[in-house]
């Protein structure tokens, strides 16, 4: 059976919705829900608490979709939907206990699972002790991908702010990371 989104972009998806596809949103939640889950995990550091930002991320975009302006990509707003929403729940919420043991698995994308457990560890515990501003712009920038001027705007901050923000922070992970192996001194 050919796939009824195939050739439609986010932005057609959303507007799709915005007109009373009762479909259109459910695709794009499929198209992006794994990235905006990786987003939230690296922001909040804990799954529980990423899944429940991330529902509530989607939830919001769902009733917001009319406000989307179109001064950026779908994936953009949506990123800066989940940031906000995991803000929302680190401030009212604090992880209070450890993790599982088996928490490295949950904390891996695919593509991380070449890498060793012990470096992904180290790297979330360094991640751990960054000021909030620093670790969303490292994790955006440095861990996804995202292009300065696009982790600028899902954040709402100006570009020199992020990268003033990542190299702070680069500079304060080198020394935690140089002893544990995942750093080059």
């Amino acid at each position: 059976m050919p796939d009824p989104f195939a050739g439609r972009t986010d932005e057609d998806l959303l507007a799709d919705h915005v007109g009373g596809d009762p479909e259109a949103f459910g695709e794009l939640f499929r198209r992006h829900r794994d990235r905006m889950w990786a987003v939230a995990l690296r922001t909040t550091g804990d799954p529980e608490l990423a899944a429940d930002a991330v529902q509530d991320a989607f939830v919001s975009a769902f009733r917001r979709a009319h406000t989307f302006s179109g001064r950026s990509a779908v994936t953009t707003w949506l990123h800066r939907i989940v940031v906000n929403a995991c803000l929302d729940r680190i401030r009212r919420r604090r992880p209070t206990s450890e993790l599982p043991d088996d928490h490295a698995a949950v904390l891996a994308e695919p593509r991380d699972r070449p890498a060793s457990v012990e470096a992904r560890l180290d790297v979330q515990e360094a991640l751990a002790t960054l000021p909030e501003a620093q670790r969303l712009a490292l994790v955006l920038v440095d861990m996804h991908g995202y292009p300065v001027a696009e982790a600028a705007q899902i954040l709402g901050v100006a570009e020199g702010t992020v990268k003033s923000r990542c190299s702070r922070g680069r500079a304060a992970l080198a020394p935690l990371l140089v002893g544990h192996g995942t750093a080059d001194p």
